[in-house]
């Protein structure tokens, strides 16, 4: 062989090796040749904008006492604007996703992170409580597209023996924003006023935008992208299966949390000043599990996806025993965080069996939680409203898990009888 065929090819077996590594198997879309950031630096980007959404979604309910005093409203019905952001999850996470479905991920990103924080800059001058809870419902709406775009746009970066990591690392903004952001948001209601803690908000969810401008790689439309493709994903059985794992085995997390506080009054017995550092144990329990549990969801997915189930169902069940002594009650609680994690993983299993249709899946994912964010707090008070105690909703929780864990088993029975069918 002469010196220049060799040569050519050399060149053409370079050529290969370059185009298979700028696109994932299974991800539509791949990098431009505009420059490329580090992985790090663009998972870093979207974790900014977790914690501004993990902020707004948790510092509310502890903001909830002084902008309802402000408003002329009572507790219950400052609750209301509390559900109107989780109300405008829901309908926004399925409508935004499929409406942009032809919009390059990167732009589509910068346009939900403004209109995030356009809305929570506008909570913090809403004049009345009808105000309020509009802006709430609008704040709302691109929390579950941001995550389930944000998320396919990590995965693409990374091998696809990591992506359970790069999720985990977005996600990790999140549970960090109720270790950190909620309690300073807190603060800042405390010392100068409500709110200022939607302006801190906004001014995360703007350098976002910022971040997101200079970091993230643009990623040409898929030729193929439609909303009508998008929701394709909802002909998938396993996708309903996935959601309904995470809107009822994710309930217990949000019927103990919910009540948490005053279970550590009533029953606990601590001081005020304590329920916040508690608060913040959950966090961290959080974080911790975001950081170590991928690793094995990597490995084995939906053996991990089990595994946290039953986790969540023993702590949860424990925390009934554990509720009267604040050491006990604050370990169960690290470790009834360290179950969130499992959010992560619903993720990425949600990305598997989407097929094409990944981004509408992917965002469906916050929906589904925000589901199990009223279905276990809901089922958890009316647990202590017949009389079954503070400690109640531990037991709520631990079945809620169960039954997740239950629809898991069927999830995976159904993927081996369709493999031997076929």
């Amino acid at each position: 062989m002469s010196f220049y065929a060799s040569l050519a090819r050399f060149s053409s077996r370079l050529r290969h090796s370059r185009s298979s590594r700028s696109a994932r198997p299974g991800l539509v879309g791949s990098v431009t040749s505009r420059k490329v950031h580090s992985p790090g630096l663009v998972l870093f980007a979207l974790a900014i904008g977790a914690f501004a959404i993990g902020t707004t979604e948790f510092a509310t309910m502890s903001l909830l006492p002084y902008f309802a005093q402000d408003l002329g409203i009572d507790a219950p019905t400052a609750g209301h604007v509390i559900s109107a952001y989780a109300l405008g999850v829901v309908v926004g996470a399925p409508i935004l996703t499929v409406l942009a479905a032809r919009l390059p991920r990167r732009t589509l990103l910068i346009w939900l992170m403004a209109m995030f924080a356009l809305f929570n800059g506008l909570c913090a001058f809403a004049p009345t409580y009808g105000w309020m809870l509009v802006l709430r419902f609008l704040s709302g709406l691109p929390h579950g597209a941001y995550f389930g775009i944000a998320s396919l746009v990590g995965v693409s970066l990374v091998p696809l023996n990591q992506r359970n990591k790069a999720v985990g690392r977005i996600f990790l903004g999140l549970t960090v924003a109720t270790v950190i952001g909620v309690p300073f948001a807190n603060w800042l209601g405390q010392t100068v006023g409500w709110r200022w803690g939607f302006g801190l908000v906004a001014l995360a969810g703007v350098l976002t935008v910022i971040l997101v401008a200079w970091l993230v790689p643009d990623t040409p439309v898929d030729k193929g992208a439609s909303p009508l493709r998008e929701l394709g994903a909802l002909r998938h059985g396993q996708v309903w299966l996935t959601l309904a794992i995470g809107a009822i085995g994710f309930g217990g997390l949000f019927a103990v949390y919910t009540y948490l506080a005053d279970i550590l009054l009533a029953v606990t017995h601590v001081s005020p000043v304590t329920v916040p550092l508690v608060l913040a144990v959950f966090g961290v329990g959080m974080t911790v599990g975001n950081i170590i549990v991928p690793w094995f969801a990597d490995r084995a997915l939906m053996p991990t996806a089990a595994g946290l189930l039953l986790w969540s169902a023993v702590m949860l069940g424990l925390f009934v025993f554990a509720a009267e002594n604040v050491w006990a009650l604050s370990v169960t609680i690290f470790f009834i965080g360290f179950g969130g994690a499992l959010g992560t993983v619903l993720q990425t299993r949600l990305m598997d069996v989407a097929k094409h249709a990944q981004g509408l899946a992917a965002a469906l994912n916050h929906s589904a939680f925000n589901f199990a964010n009223a279905l276990g707090p809901w089922l958890g008070g009316l647990a202590i409203a017949h009389g079954m105690g503070w400690t109640s909703p531990g037991w709520v929780g631990s079945l809620l898990a169960l039954g997740g864990l239950l629809l898991l088993l069927l999830s995976v029975w159904l993927d081996r009888r369709a493999r031997h069918c076929a």
